[in-house]
């Protein structure tokens, strides 16, 4: 695993996190966020957007939300939930974001695992399998709010991952 980029959101906070001019040299990328929106909601959705590009997703859901499971189905950029300002003060989200293959002339899929620590009924912890039909190999990745602002010290750290030629995966 080699780090490609992190980045921290400032005091202004900020609607978006891009990783932009991802190198085509990898096998696969990973992203690990962590994260709380600025709006008084326990939680938001983040979308994930490859090369800009909010079309082509297919993705199913699985979480649980306090004492209940759900799943469901969705064709959007939606990937994962993010604690709001009503969740457990000065608790962040956390999440992973895995993309193999990303630079194939292949359809793309990822997988999300996310967390929201929350002392109270909204407590979501869930997982996310996800396709993106689109044969581009992935130069960017944007992290995106359904609404409001990611909070000051939300970050992002984007990893490439490679294999060596026997297919097993190389530190570098």
């Amino acid at each position: 695993m080699k780090l490609i980029q992190h980045i921290t959101v400032g005091s202004g906070g900020a609607a978006s996190i891009i990783f932009s001019s991802i190198p085509g040299t990898f096998t696969d990328l990973r992203i690990v966020f962590s994260g709380r929106n600025a709006d008084a909601v326990n939680v938001y959705a983040l979308r994930v957007r490859f090369n800009s590009n909010a079309s082509g997703y297919t993705q199913r859901l699985l979480y649980g939300n306090g004492g209940t499971v759900e799943s469901i189905t969705r064709s959007d950029d939606f990937a994962l939930y993010v604690q709001g300002a009503n969740a457990t003060a000065n608790t962040f989200s956390n999440s992973e974001i895995y993309i193999p293959n990303y630079a194939s002339a292949a359809n793309k899929s990822f997988l999300v695992d996310y967390v929201n620590e929350n002392n109270s009924a909204t407590n979501l912890n869930g997982i996310t399998a996800g396709l993106w039909s689109n044969t581009a190999a992935i130069t960017s990745v944007s992290l995106i709010t359904e609404a409001g602002n990611l909070v000051q010290h939300s970050s992002a750290t984007l990893y490439g991952i490679l294999k060596g030629s026997d297919g097993i995966t190389t530190a570098t």
